[in-house]
């Protein structure tokens, strides 16, 4: 799958993992807590990939709308 949705990554002190955002994709995030931990930027990044694509799955299992990709988002 090809990723195109924005992600916002960062390293937590407090989980000692990178922790991963996709703002696009609400709840969607992969950090220590989930099942797919990252201690590299590299695996947090294969991570989030999986993530995604389970979020996407499940969403189209609820009938759910999926966002279309908007690429970079702007912050204030």
């Amino acid at each position: 799958m090809l990723i195109k949705y924005e992600l916002i990554i960062y390293w937590s002190e407090s989980d000692e993992a990178f922790i991963v955002e996709v703002p696009e994709l609400p709840g969607c995030m992969a950090q220590r807590t989930c099942p797919h931990v990252g201690q590299t930027y590299i695996e947090a990044v294969t991570n989030a990939e999986i993530v995604i694509q389970e979020w996407i799955e499940t969403a189209q299992e609820l009938g759910r709308n999926i966002p279309i990709p908007k690429g970079r988002l702007l912050y204030a």
